[in-house]
């Protein structure tokens, strides 16, 4: 087993005994992978809305944990503005998997404990009854309430830093 692949392995793990020492109720799916969101919304069988994308940023020198909707797309000059931030990136492979033993893709919306960032969460997000997404595998998948998820992640800040991703 690669290192990457005993990471996720363990995250996922580590993730799912979050969940349930929580009393979280959830679905659990292994699938085949799915490196985009639609992909993964199509396996799961839920809304492209539904799905909870995590995004690793550098905001100036600090990283964090953004989750929102996988039917919207970051809004960089509202996050900056937000933030009262001067730079916002995305985090690199190379710093992603640094930090979070993860490859892109398959990072699940939980910052500290189970992963050593700040979590935010856009407003996006909270709209849904449901939350699904990938839990650290691009094979793993966890389906849960957007109530349950919140009070298990414990995002510290919720924003509006997203737009409609639209036609690609």
């Amino acid at each position: 087993m690669s290192d990457s692949n005993h990471t996720s392995s363990a995250l996922s793990t580590r993730l799912r005994a979050l969940i349930t020492e929580q009393g979280c109720a959830h679905r659990h799916l292994h699938h085949a992978p799915t490196p985009t969101s639609e992909d993964s919304a199509r396996v799961r069988g839920e809304p492209l809305e539904v799905g909870g994308k995590a995004l690793v940023l550098k905001v100036d020198e600090a990283f964090i944990l953004l989750v929102l909707s996988a039917a919207r797309k970051l809004d960089s000059k509202r996050l900056r503005k937000t933030l009262g931030a001067r730079k916002v990136r995305f985090a690199s492979r190379e710093e992603l998997h640094e930090l979070t033993g993860l490859v892109p893709g398959s990072v699940p919306p939980f910052g500290t404990p189970l992963l050593p960032l700040p979590l935010l969460v856009d407003q996006s997000v909270l709209e849904n009854e449901r939350i699904a997404f990938n839990a650290g595998s691009l094979e793993e998948s966890i389906i849960m309430s957007v109530e349950d998820w919140r009070a298990c992640a414990a995002p510290s800040r919720v924003v509006e830093v997203t737009e409609p991703a639209g036609p690609n």
